[in-house]
Formats: C-alpha cells, structure tokens, sequence
C-alpha cells in the first residue's frame, strides 16, 4: 500500500450546460468626463471598456464622453487617437459601423486642473451638451496621478459640480489612494468636503473580475465549503500575484511607490478580505463592504521593525531570462536610480485574530519579472491521519488545495486523492478544473467594463469606501516605515524569470508550508503538469 502523486488527465467541471454569460444591464444616461483623457489608462483600459458597453447595447442616447487634458486638440482628432489606441488594445481593426456610432459619443475639452479656468470652461461645456440632447448625470472619472486629484475635486466643487440639481454626481477615484496612511485620510478629507461618501466610488479594478466575485458565490453558495472554510480545517491560505513584465515605460512610478503599495496595499488586501470575510447580511454595497472593514480590521498589524523584519520579505529582481529571452536588472531599467531600494517584490505572512481564522497564516506575494504570470488564491486544507493509507511515515496523500484562478485562464480548481486502478491499495492527487471559459461558452466582461458599469446604475458593491483605504494603509505603512530603517538583505537581488528571492522561502517554509513553484509547467486548465 502506498501514496504516490501522478498527474491524471484533469477531471472539467462544467455548467450542467453550456450558456452565454447575462446579458449586461442598462447603465443610468449619464455623460462621463474623464480626467486626464490622452493618458495611458484611457487608451488601454477606460474607452475600450466603454466601446464593449456600447455595443453590447447598455448606453441610451443621451450617453456621453467628454475628455479632459492638458493638450489641445479637436473632437476629430480626440476621435482618431482614441480608435488608434482602440485598434492597438485590441489588436484587430475595429467595425466602421460600430466605430461610427459609438465615435459621436465623444467630445474633447482643453483644461488643466492646475488652470482656474478650466472648471468654469468645464460646467459651460456640460450646459451646453444637455441642451444639445445629452444627460444631466454627470460621471467624473480622475485618471491622473495621486497628486492631481485633490485640485480636481475642489475645482469641481468650487463651481457645484459636485451637487447636480438636474440629475445625479458621482466620481471615481483611480488607485493608489495615497502613499501611506496620513495621505490616504487627507485625500479622504478633501475628497469629503466637496461629495458625500454615497458619490464617491474608489476603483480598484481586480474587484471587477469575474472570478473575484465568485468568491463570494463560491464560499457562500456552496454547502460543500463553508462548513470547512476556517481555522478547524484550513491550514494556511497563499494568495499570489505573479507578473513576467518589468516596469516598461513605468520607471518613474514605479521608484517612487514600489511592490508593496502598488499591489499589496489594494489588489492583494481586497483578495485577502474577500477569501476571509465573514457572510455579509445581504450582497449590497454597505453589507459587503461593512464585512471587509471588519476584517482588515481583524489583522494582526505588524507594528514594530522585528515583526517586519520576521513576517515580510522584498526583493528587486536582476538580469535574467523571460521566455527564452534575456532581460536586464530593475537597476539598468532606464530612469531607475543605480542604487535603487525600491522593492519589485514582496511578501507578507498576515495574521487574523478573529475566531474563524485564528492560527491560519496568510501568505501574500507579488512580484514582477517572475517564472509566469499568474494571479490566484490557493486555500490549502490541513492533512488527513495517515496510517490508513501508508506503511511507513514518509508516504502520505497530499492534503487537499482548493485554487481561485483570477487570470489567467479564471476558474476553480481543487485537488484531491483517489485510488489508482489496479489490485494494490495505491494512491495519487486527481484535479477537478472549472473554467469560466469552457463551461459558459464566453469571456467574461472587461473588469473596466463591469465597475464602470456599476458605477454608472449607483451600485458600490465593488468599489472601497473610505475607512477600508484607511484600514489598508494602517497594515501598509508600517511596513513601509521598518523597511526605511533597516538594511537591505542580501538576498534581495533575484534572477528575472525566477521564483523571487530565496528570502521568500524561509518566510514560509518554517511550518512546512510551501510556495507554488511558478516554474512548474502548467497545462491550460491551471493545473500543475
């Protein structure tokens, strides 16, 4: 009798049968300004995510975009450049017909929030294009820096933007939310002194993908998992961000804020409280969000520089070898200083202290230029006793994994044991594989597309409130804060296309638990080969 781990053909699980996706929603008219309308998130994120709404349907007539930048230029030009950064994010040449419609929705406006005449300019704009047949909502979209924002609010304020007496004003905060915590309540105070908490929608965009929003459905609409969902059963859960992209043309940025606050303080704090947070009493914006505050509020803050020190692990990534190819060192990086500190890596072991989590470490690690690219949360079941199945103590069953694939390939995968054919008591690790592709016969909406969306028909289920930036960054800053005073490890080089610093290891190899190997290959379905 032995336990042994082979890799079967994976068992797929699928809807009982192949359906389309819903049909999305009709937004509420509302005519969206956009803020730093020539940026690189408008072009790639913001108007492709607007063409997919349009054309699936969900504007009415008086929908409209009006850009907002510093450059100047016309609506035919605006027009142009924005079905040139179309084509290019999408990678094929866009319908004419289509292009045609949706191209009449956009306006342009010249204006820089530092100018206090580009408000005044901005309320006659919107006046005028509601006598000419557009909406009287208005959405305001800040895709600009951190430091921008604030003027653009108060700008907004000082002319009664902010209160619409035709119809309804609401606003969208692009992450980050400040740098550490004093910036985020500051940006808060601003941002509160011009709108009420109930218009302003913080975006953070992996709370608009599909499988993120599963987690609720998964845990909670399952009687399979929630029993087993805690401390009784779980022994640690990993939750992972893995880029094999560098910081391209983001040097200047990225110098200044670093892995932890650009991933860990939002995208991996939010996966964290969705895998952990209690039931919430209804799926509605306040019931949802009440519940994430609560438990960041939960975790155990690492408040000293020998806790940070002990549960925290950074790295910078050096030259190496992505997909054959070789790449250089985040220090040769143009625009980064030769002796940079700045992390591109960073791992955390959080702690909740709560009752259903008590004991249960969560281990958070992101990182770019990495083995693969691949973002999941892996909840790892403890153990079963091993006499039954083994003859001595070093053969066991590997203990059971459930995985939530967030990109790519989005699904659930779950390993378990089986008894391998043949007379002898012989086991190995089986994979049951969801895929949202497969079963539902569709792509999931854009997570752009989906937050827009929502942001449009006054639904902040997906969005975060105001004290949830500020529990984030009571977490984030004093890690942030240790780090300044100590010095730099000296495994915190590690090679590009690597598993990250060997440091990372020891972080959570100290209870025998273990990273999953992003060098493994990995078969379409997400499981390991």
């Amino acid at each position: 009798m032995s336990a042994t781990t082979v890799e079967p053909k994976p068992i797929t699980a699928t809807a009982n049968h192949k359906v389309p996706r819903s049909p999305l929603p009709k937004a509420e008219s509302c005519v969206l300004v956009i803020f730093g309308a020539t940026g690189d998130l408008t072009k790639r994120k913001l108007i492709p995510a607007i063409y997919d709404l349009s054309c699936e349907g969900c504007m009415d007539d008086k929908f409209r975009i009006l850009g907002v930048g510093r450059s100047a230029m016309s609506d035919d030009e605006f027009r142009a450049s924005m079905r040139d950064a179309m084509t290019q994010a999408k990678g094929k040449p866009i319908n004419d017909d289509e292009w045609k419609k949706f191209a009449g929705r956009l306006s342009y406006m010249g204006g820089d929030p530092a100018d206090a005449n580009t408000f005044p300019n901005l309320a006659k704009k919107l006046e005028e294009m509601s006598k000419q047949g557009a909406s009287n909502n208005h959405l305001f979209y800040l895709s600009v820096p951190p430091s921008v924002s604030p003027e653009i609010v108060e700008g907004l304020g000082r002319v009664g933007l902010a209160k619409n007496d035709k119809g309804w004003s609401r606003i969208i905060v692009e992450k980050p939310f400040g740098r550490d915590l004093n910036s985020a309540r500051e940006l808060n105070a601003v941002v509160a002194k011009v709108f009420d908490e109930s218009q302003v929608y913080r975006i953070d965009h992996y709370l608009g993908k599909e499988t993120v929003q599963n987690i609720l459905v998964f845990r909670f609409g399952n009687s399979l998992f929630e029993p087993v969902w805690n401390r009784n059963y779980v022994d640690f859960v990993e939750i992972t961000a893995a880029e094999t992209l560098g910081v391209e043309s983001r040097a200047s940025f990225y110098e200044e804020t670093g892995a932890l606050r650009d991933m860990v303080a939002n995208h991996l704090l939010q996966l964290l409280t969705l895998t952990a947070m209690e039931p919430p009493v209804a799926f509605d914006a306040n019931s949802v969000r009440e519940e994430k505050v609560k438990l960041l509020r939960a975790i155990r803050p690492l408040n000293n520089v020998k806790d940070v020190a002990a549960h925290t692990v950074r790295g910078q990534y050096g030259p190496g070898t992505i997909n054959g190819k070789p790449v250089p060192g985040y220090r040769e990086e143009k625009g980064v200083a030769k002796d940079s500190r700045t992390e591109t890596y960073a791992a955390v072991e959080f702690h909740i202290d709560n009752w259903r989590w008590s004991g249960v470490p969560f281990y958070v690690r992101a990182g770019k230029r990495l083995a693969k690219p691949l973002t999941e949360i892996r909840v790892h079941l403890k153990p079963t006793p091993q006499a039954l199945f083994s003859r001595n103590r070093n053969e066991h069953i590997e203990p059971n994994i459930i995985t939530i694939r967030i990109q790519p390939n989005e699904g659930i995968g779950i390993n378990f044991a089986a008894k391998r054919p043949g007379t002898e008591m012989h086991t190995t690790t089986v994979h049951m594989n969801f895929s949202y592709e497969e079963a539902f016969a569709t792509k999931s909406p854009q997570a752009y597309a989906t937050l827009l969306l929502d942001a449009m028909r006054g639904d902040a289920t997906l969005f975060t409130r105001g004290d949830e930036v500020e529990a984030e960054w009571r977490l984030i800053t004093p890690i942030e804060e240790a780090w300044a005073q100590l010095s730099l490890p000296q495994s915190m080089i590690y090679p590009a296309g690597s598993n990250g610093p060997t440091g990372a290891d020891g972080l959570i190899t100290g209870r025998d638990h273990h990273w999953r190997d992003l060098q493994e290959q990995y078969a379409p379905g997400g499981q390991v080969r």
